[in-house]
């Protein structure tokens, strides 16, 4: 090996003023490992500087290589004594991992953005010169402490990272990356001098997704780079299909949340039966509510006042109902309908449907400060609940359907509520029954309504005991 070095000397001295910059840089480089290889050999240490000795094949071996494509063909003595330098490298490792790099292999490859992290400068330049050369955009990094802020600010496609360095090692680097949320997925290709067995499988259980030693092999180390950017593509694709599908589901339940309620739209979103026709038989308790002479207050106003007082009224009580995890069944004009205990049954169904009821009562005085502030006329509501068997479900036609109720509780809420004053909240005997907290009644009274036999007890409720 040392008399090639001494023929490429020779040579060079011939053609250095012929010789353009980046050319005389690689002669530099050669010159300069030549210098520490021999070194090593005349202190007979080259098992102690194995890591050292990578380093400088490396070196010996990439830039040897670019020399023989960028000028060899034109200097057939300068060819000569290269390839006479890269066999004697080969043998200086045995030939266990320095195979000649078929340099006619094409390495298709979509461009590129590379990290380069190795504290040896040769090593950056030689692995930023060969993977320009075929368009990938390379950044580098001297240091474990370097690798990371140039990590934060910029979108890495892979990085390529040394293990022996001083200060942060790339161990510690390694450990970082694949721990960070958004750097786990950039692909990572140990390139070390280092062939201990457990070393390289301490990095590929922390995440590495490769590992090449030195002197790599420049084809090879761009199809790794090719397969690590195929990877890093299909992540970023995927969390944009991730990100986008978040972005519907959310304008879903949105615009489906104005029509439906959360508890419906979650269960049609996440159940693959949700839109099924069909039901089931549940224990709720139903709330009708619903404005005391509103006809006749509407006829002495104009349309748009009506559809503003409304829509005030509807508003909150829509949040007071969704803030109890009521399902709003449908508004009939200036009715509410809700039902506590379908799609999701809790065991405090009845007691949440008479605190909404109160918390609507208590609300009234604000919606009628703004009315009158507006000069619309104050208004009172009546509210009913009644418990019972339901059958819950979608009910209508494959074309147009409904998450409703059926059942002869919900006729006998209505009747409730028709005899319902302004203000004043009436339970029924089945909803008293299945409460759990201590509220303060009114009166309790037999009432006899249109369409129903039977005599049905209800009672006042006031508010809660404190």
């Amino acid at each position: 090996m040392r008399r090639d070095f001494e023929a490429l000397r020779q040579e060079f001295s011939i053609h250095q003023d012929h010789l353009g910059e980046l050319t005389l840089g690689d002669f530099t480089h050669i010159f300069d490992a030549a210098s520490r290889l021999e070194q090593m050999l005349d202190t007979s240490e080259l098992a102690t500087h194995s890591h050292d000795l990578m380093n400088v094949l490396t070196a010996l071996r990439g830039y040897a290589e670019m020399l023989r494509e960028d000028i060899g063909a034109s200097h057939s003595n300068l060819d000569a004594i290269l390839s006479s330098l890269l066999e004697s490298v080969q043998a200086a490792h045995n030939g266990s991992t320095v195979q000649s790099a078929n340099q006619s292999r094409d390495i298709q490859s979509d461009p590129g953005f590379i990290l380069a992290v190795d504290d040896r400068q040769e090593n950056r330049e030689l692995v930023a010169r060969n993977l320009s050369r075929i368009g990938h955009i390379v950044i580098t990094a001297a240091s474990g402490e370097e690798a990371l802020r140039a990590l934060e600010q910029s979108d890495v496609d892979v990085v390529l990272l040394d293990l022996i360095m001083p200060g942060m090692n790339g161990h510690e680097v390694l450990r970082r990356i694949k721990e960070h949320p958004e750097w786990r997925a950039t692909p990572v290709i140990v390139i070390s001098g280092s062939q201990d067995m457990d070393g390289i499988i301490e990095c590929i259980e922390a995440g590495a997704d490769d590992y090449l030693f030195k002197p790599f092999n420049p084809v090879l180390l761009q199809a790794r780079i090719k397969a690590g950017i195929e990877r890093k593509r299909w992540h970023d694709k995927e969390q944009q299909y991730r990100l986008q599908l978040e972005r519907n589901e959310k304008f879903i339940r949105a615009t489906f949340g104005r029509y439906l309620s959360d508890e419906i739209v979650t269960d049609i979103l996440e159940r693959p039966e949700g839109l099924e026709l069909g039901g089931d038989l549940r224990r709720v308790s139903i709330m009708l509510s619903d404005i005391r002479g509103f006809t006749s207050l509407s006829e002495n106003l104009a349309p748009a006042q009506v559809v503003s007082m409304l829509n005030r009224y509807l508003g909150v009580m829509t949040d007071i109902i969704m803030a109890h995890h009521g399902t709003i069944d449908e508004f009939i004009g200036d009715a509410i309908l809700a039902v506590f205990g379908a799609p999701q049954y809790r065991d405090d169904d009845a007691d949440r449907a008479v605190k909404c009821a109160l918390a609507m009562q208590a609300a009234m005085a604000d919606i009628n400060a703004l009315n009158e502030a507006e000069g619309f006329p104050a208004i009172s509501t009546g509210i009913a609940i009644n418990t019972g068997d339901v059958i819950a479900g979608n009910i209508g036609s494959e074309r147009r359907s409904k998450y409703g109720f059926v059942g002869h509780p919900m006729n006998v809420t209505s009747r409730i509520e028709d005899v319902t004053a302004g203000d004043e909240i009436l339970i029924s005997e089945s909803t008293l029954q299945s409460l759990k907290g201590n509220y303060r009644l009114g009166r309790s009274e037999q009432i006899n309504v249109k369409g129903i036999d039977e005599t049905i007890l209800v009672h006042q409720v006031a508010g809660e005991k404190t």
